[in-house]
């Protein structure tokens, strides 16, 4: 296929990706769903398990192999623009404040559900090996599974917080924190289980260059950049320029070092630097503008490797079970801890809600092990509707639970800022 052609095919994929998601996106949120529901079932929808059943396999002409690499590049730039985004949108000054309730929400709804997906594939091995997986004894999957079910989204929490109109409030704030923290500590566990995600390093080479890159970051690179960019005469007169290289280049950093470019999104987000606390309005609206415009990319290049019809009886068994390890390793020890921490059963059961969130950051992992070659197609799928319903019932379990949105300062604890549209 020539250079002009996949460029033909590029184009016209991403104008039918962006239709579709724009109207499935248009649907979830009349029926009071976050408008991501629709783009994350856009790939569901153009993918082998809706169009791909049509007659002349539609999704495979309008998707050729020779297409995905290049829609696959424009996805990764996605992400790791929106993960950019959470993290210049969080004020780390703040959460030094409330760092004992969200390390201790973090470490339960961590530790629990991984403990519980891990116990799951040693107790019950003929439940993964009925969906044809072989090395189910292996370390790498065991680490997966307890890693796969022990995700909470941070992306994806963030725009249910924004839509559903609780942004601001003491459990959404502690609910992000943690989610951060669990994300990065659940990808670094993943990172040092895969040697070839490593490049070859040894685990502990890989730990301490990752700690070597946070802390650089945190003490070189940002207080330089805040130095560069306003002094008198600065080069860049907009810190947009800015923006993309740091995001770029930490991306590039965490993927050399193991970790997925999502995070070095998210660590850039965190080092760029800030005035008087408050993220600058030009970077952020051309990065949201950038990252909601290319976002569904990532969730249709998912759905090409998913197929819903695989999933026999045994999948189906096996989801039930997957839900239920899930679900309950997150509400109840995100209820039980926040409760712990001062907080009232209202708020309590908002932060175990929004930490039942898994959505992108799951797709994600999902992804790695997949093409890591640790999980088969089955199990993908099935872990793929997993995601896929503990993200729509946040949505509904907010609706009952959420407390009366109030000022963060009134709550009677400190909590981070996060920005200008609070996440």
């Amino acid at each position: 296929m020539s250079v002009g052609t996949v460029t033909t095919y590029v184009m016209g994929d991403i104008a039918v990706i962006l239709l579709v998601s724009s109207l499935l996106g248009g649907l979830a949120s009349r029926y009071g769903q976050p408008a991501v529901i629709g783009q994350i079932l856009t790939g569901v929808v153009l993918g082998p398990s809706l169009l791909g059943r049509l007659p002349g396999d539609p999704a495979g002409r309008l998707f050729p192999p020779e297409v995905l690499p290049y829609l696959s590049v424009l996805a990764q730039v996605a992400i790791v623009t929106f993960m950019f985004v959470v993290g210049y949108e969080l004020n780390l000054r703040s959460l030094r404040t409330s760092s004992r309730t969200t390390l201790s929400v973090a470490a339960a709804a961590l530790l629990v559900p991984m403990a519980l997906g891990a116990g799951t594939v040693l107790l019950m091995p003929s439940a993964f090996t009925s969906v044809g997986e072989h090395d189910v004894g292996s370390r790498s999957f065991v680490l997966f599974m307890a890693v796969a079910v022990s995700i909470t989204a941070l992306p994806v929490l963030a725009a249910i917080v924004r839509e559903s109109g609780i942004a601001g409030t003491r459990a959404s704030l502690i609910a992000l924190s943690a989610a951060g923290v669990m994300d990065v500590a659940a990808w670094t566990a993943l990172a040092t289980s895969m040697p070839g995600e490593s490049h070859g390093r040894p685990a502990w080479l890989t730990v301490v260059l990752i700690a070597c890159l946070v802390l650089g970051g945190g003490f070189l690179v940002r207080p330089l950049l805040r130095w560069w960019i306003h002094r008198p005469g600065a080069m860049f007169t907009h810190q947009l320029p800015v923006a993309i290289i740091l995001a770029t280049g930490c991306a590039w950093a965490t993927s050399e070092l193991g970790l997925h470019a999502v995070f070095g999104g998210f660590l850039a987000g965190l080092l760029m630097p800030r005035r008087d606390d408050v993220p600058d309005a030009d970077v952020l609206r051309a990065m949201e503008g950038a990252a909601g415009l290319l976002l569904p990319l990532f969730f249709v290049v998912t759905g090409l490797s998913l197929n819903i019809g695989s999933i026999d009886r045994s999948g189906m068994l096996l989801l039930c079970l997957v839900l239920l390890i899930s679900m309950a390793g997150k509400l109840v020890p995100g209820y039980l801890t926040s409760r712990l921490n001062g907080l009232d059963k209202r708020e309590s059961a908002t932060v175990a809600a929004l930490l039942d969130t898994r959505g992108l950051t799951e797709l994600i992992a999902l992804n790695v092990g997949l093409s890591a070659g640790i999980i088969h197609e089955r199990l993908f799928a099935v872990l793929v509707l997993m995601a896929l319903i503990t993200t729509a019932t946040t949505s509904p379990l907010l609706t009952l639970l959420a407390p009366p949105r109030r000022p963060a300062s009134t709550q009677g604890e400190a909590v981070p800022s996060a920005g200008r549209s609070e996440t």
